[in-house]
């Protein structure tokens, strides 16, 4: 009997063993295809770009060390860039964290309509930017309709896109864009937590706050971290929206990194092009970095 049970042991362990090898050979060659699309379009050309940016041209060009970023750094307009974009994250970053927060709770509750909402708060995920920019465009012209409703209060007008209101503008497009996606991801990690909790907060006389900042907001941390990684991200990616409501020339006050980076392709200044894109990638791991180092130290303190 011990030396059946043993072998019968055994014949499980190497069954299982397979079965292991098996999935992994199968989850490989469904990620093959995958790495290699994404080594193709995205890896190898960034190590290239960033080869080429401590080189001095193209082709046959020469190692020069450094010298094309303290060009790019030296640059007026790269620092313009640079200080608008990280005004931007600074700002909309917080704002639309608080809001999409504000939002999930207040749907996570049985109000009035409470479905409606939730599609409306996705809608703007899957209608085109460019179907929508000549709204944006209309409601903020000189003589579109929000500059119209100020006449008609005795207001003067705004020159929204021409003065620094222009980055106020884009910050108003960002959340618009970006607000949905957060509150999604915020009502799934509020459907998460258990309601047994609150009960019990109540039934020991804890008020909302005390329940929002012991319960909401501790089971809420790995959601926000992901949350504030992502809307950094997108913070990243708004040239889009700003090259179609103010041209490749828009005002001051929103000239961003990616319009610095813009100008460079169409200029052919490949050097400053992909030095400017490796400072950029550089700062976006630094900061993702230094998230992750917090959200560790949290976890930490927690436990």
């Amino acid at each position: 009997m011990k030396k059946w049970g043993f072998w019968r042991r055994f014949i499980i362990k190497k069954k299982i063993k397979k079965c292991i090898h098996t999935d992994s050979a199968a989850a490989w060659i469904f990620l093959v295809p995958s790495v290699l699309g994404f080594a193709l379009f995205y890896l190898i050309p960034f190590a290239m770009g960033v080869f080429y940016s401590f080189m001095d041209g193209t082709v046959d060009g020469h190692f020069v060390g450094l010298n094309n970023y303290h060009e790019l750094l030296a640059s007026d307009s790269f620092r313009k860039a640079a200080s608008n974009t990280f005004y931007f994250s600074a700002v909309s970053v917080p704002l639309i964290l608080a809001l999409s927060l504000v939002l999930a709770l207040l749907l996570n509750r049985n109000i009035y309509l409470r479905k409606w909402l939730r599609t409306a708060y996705v809608l703007p995920l899957v209608v085109p930017v460019a179907s929508i920019i000549l709204i944006w465009q209309m409601l903020f012209d000189w003589n579109g309709s929000v500059n119209a409703w100020l006449s008609f209060n005795g207001i003067e007008r705004v020159d929204w896109m021409k003065t620094d209101t222009a980055r106020y503008v884009i910050i108003i497009v960002y959340l618009w864009k970006n607000i949905g996606y957060n509150v999604i991801l915020f009502l799934a990690g509020l459907q998460q937590i258990p309601k047994d909790y609150y009960e019990t907060a109540q039934i020991e006389g804890a008020g909302c706050l005390r329940q929002f900042g012991s319960i909401t907001l501790v089971y809420l941390t790995s959601t926000m971290f992901f949350v504030v990684i992502m809307s950094i991200i997108n913070s990243f990616k708004v040239f889009r929206e700003t090259y179609l409501i103010a041209g490749e020339y828009p005002h001051d006050s929103i000239y961003m990194m990616q319009h610095y980076m813009n100008n460079m392709f169409t200029s052919l200044d490949i050097q400053k092009l992909t030095a400017a894109a490796s400072l950029m990638v550089g700062s976006i791991l630094l900061i993702v970095m230094g998230l992750f180092a917090l959200e560790r130290r949290y976890r930490q303190y927690m436990e």
